[in-house]
């Protein structure tokens, strides 16, 4: 599967030069902004389109093609995941990202075994994801959109084999737009972070999940 070049995959993006040369294709290093060349106190290594099943990674992009590995730092990557997440149409239970995690990413629920993801996490899931078709969003009383995120913060589920609390925690349903502005949010708060890893939602529904 081709994969697009930097600028068509991260418009108004701009990457350090010293990261696209010849020796970081040579030894596949993903190219960098241009502020981490500054500042790597916050960053991630974002593959949109990627989701690693049984240690190998595979592609999921109903568009075709498979946009490149890059390392963001926070603004830049808010920048490129925030509209994208607002227009995700499936849905999806989101643990809230806390300090000292090392990936971040979404797993389709037909992929859970693949990901590693026990049955009784991906049974509490299911049965979260499938409570979610008649909710409307709480963020606003004017919202009134359908709610397809679960948010679930780190007070309420603190680890991912809690599965009894995933099944009774009440969360905040949001709609894809108030979800992805919640999920930014949280991110921004994290003072600190070297992600290794870090994707994009697809499929029908899913959990955002964290190492």
């Amino acid at each position: 599967m081709a994969k697009s070049a930097l600028e068509k995959a991260y418009p108004g993006i701009n990457f350090r030069p010293g990261s696209r040369g010849w020796f970081a294709r040579l030894t596949g290093a993903p190219a960098e902004c241009e502020h981490l060349d500054k500042d790597a106190s916050w960053m991630a290594a974002f593959a949109p389109d990627t989701v690693y099943l049984q240690g190998k990674p595979a592609q999921r992009n109903a568009g075709g093609d498979s946009r490149p590995e890059a390392s963001l730092c926070l603004a830049c990557l808010m920048q490129v995941v925030r509209p994208e997440l607002g227009a995700f149409a499936g849905r999806a239970v989101v643990f809230a990202p806390v300090a000292g995690i090392t990936q971040y990413f979404f797993v389709a629920r037909e992929d859970f075994a693949g990901a590693g993801l026990d049955a009784d996490f991906s049974s509490a899931v299911a049965e979260r994801i499938a409570q979610l078709g008649a909710a409307r969003c709480e963020q606003e009383q004017t919202c009134g959109r359908r709610a397809s995120w679960l948010w679930l913060p780190n007070e309420q589920v603190r680890e991912l084999d809690e599965a009894a609390l995933i099944r009774v925690a009440p969360g905040r349903k949001f709609c894809a737009a108030h979800g992805a502005a919640q999920l930014c949010l949280s991110l921004g708060m994290v003072q600190e972070a070297n992600l290794l890893y870090m994707n994009l939602p697809y499929g029908e529904a899913g959990a955002y999940v964290w190492i």
